[in-house]
């Protein structure tokens, strides 16, 4: 049999202790969906073939105001910074979001219709990039007149109809199956009639936008 060396025995006490140690840093670790105290920062290879060069994509610390409040950042290909959060206020610092400019409350000016068939008066297509949609509209009809105004979502009805003259404020899904129809135009139309003998409805929509689920 051959002889072992002296130290063998220290060894592989030293190595049991090792493992030991190993075994408790990863049961006593946090969790790696959490992040206590420091930042994540994803990075791309921009060589290949040199995996110690790379460039930032996306980066998550605590740099905020008092060095505790989250803040995200996430930069395209090019090192553009295409996402982020506002540092002294909170919320979206970008992108910078469209918002609907002031609108003309001269209501002979609205799109309107004396027509006592529904009828399109108003219509817009935009991309479904959230699954509901709110939508807020005034109308108005012509004295002694009555009438209705309603919308459609992709050719369904949105929301209730509502009697000319009342606010038109509804939010809910514009689609079913959101991973079919991402991206896809979503056609709005405003339509409204004329109940009565004669007269004039009018809408006008002043706040449109997507909702989260």
């Amino acid at each position: 049999m051959a002889l072992l060396p002296e130290d063998i025995i220290d060894r592989l006490i030293q190595m049991e202790r090792r493992l030991n140690a190993l075994s408790t840093a990863v049961n006593t670790r946090p969790p790696l969906t959490e992040i206590v105290n420091g930042s994540l920062a994803l990075r791309r290879r921009t060589d290949p073939r040199d995996p110690s060069v790379t460039a930032l994509v996306a980066q998550f610390t605590t740099s905020g105001p008092d060095g505790t409040k989250p803040v995200l950042r996430v930069l395209d290909a090019y090192g553009h910074e295409v996402l982020s959060d506002d540092l002294l206020s909170g919320g979206l610092a970008r992108p910078w979001l469209p918002m609907l400019p002031p609108q003309t409350m001269v209501t002979a000016s609205w799109p309107n219709t004396a027509a006592t068939a529904w009828t399109t008066i108003a219509q817009s297509q935009n991309p479904i990039w959230q699954p509901k949609l709110r939508l807020r509209m005034f109308t108005r009809v012509s004295s002694g007149a009555a009438g209705q105004v309603r919308v459609l979502a992709g050719g369904v009805p949105f929301g209730p109809t509502v009697a000319a003259g009342t606010v038109f404020d509804h939010t809910a899904a514009v689609t079913a199956d959101m991973q079919a129809d991402f991206g896809k135009d979503l056609n709005v139309e405003v339509q409204a009639l004329v109940t009565s003998a004669s007269g004039t409805v009018y809408a006008k929509p002043v706040l449109m936008h997507g909702r989260q689920t």
